[in-house]
């Protein structure tokens, strides 16, 4: 198969099902705007100078094609799973107690991976408010909210990680 298909040259798509449908449809917004943090992510790994903020940025870009499946599945089995929110939970307090305590409103930037990391964190809430327009139309799995409402919180943390001092 190759990079083009032509099926989308007139403004339409196909889901995870199958089912078609245009493509500046709220579904596809949503697990688009995930596509986009995703990005984001990459390209804060890419700037990472700290191979523990590598590394797990490496575990949410296997889990952002999981997400964007359940968006785009129309209800057939959830992929990402409690335990997915669970694992980020457990890190964001992990790195919380390494950190000082926040004291003010921080202003990120001071490393290039910071920034992404702002980017995607601001990229993942974007996706979260397009998560909560859609599942006011149509049956989406909870979990999914529960893990983009934590993922932001993770960005968040992940930036801190990788600009805090040694």
């Amino acid at each position: 198969m190759g990079v083009y298909t032509k099926t989308g040259d007139k403004g339409q798509t196909s889901l995870y099902t199958g089912e078609r449908v245009d493509k500046d449809a709220l579904r596809v917004e949503t697990y688009g705007s995930v596509d986009e943090a995703g990005s984001a992510l990459a390209m804060a790994r890419a700037f990472a100078t700290k191979e523990a903020v590598r590394e797990k940025i490496l575990v949410l870009l296997k889990k952002l094609p999981l997400l964007m499946a359940d968006i785009a599945s129309l209800g057939e089995k959830p992929m990402i799973t409690r335990e997915d929110s669970e694992m980020m939970e457990k890190d964001i307090d992990a790195i919380d107690a390494k950190l000082p305590k926040l004291a003010h409103f921080l202003i990120p930037g001071d490393t290039q991976a910071g920034a992404m990391l702002d980017l995607a964190r601001t990229s993942v809430r974007r996706a979260e408010r397009r998560f909560c327009a859609l599942a006011k139309e149509a049956d989406l799995h909870e979990e999914d909210r529960v893990f983009l409402n934590r993922l932001s919180d993770y960005c968040f943390m992940l930036m801190r990680l990788e600009e805090a001092e040694d």
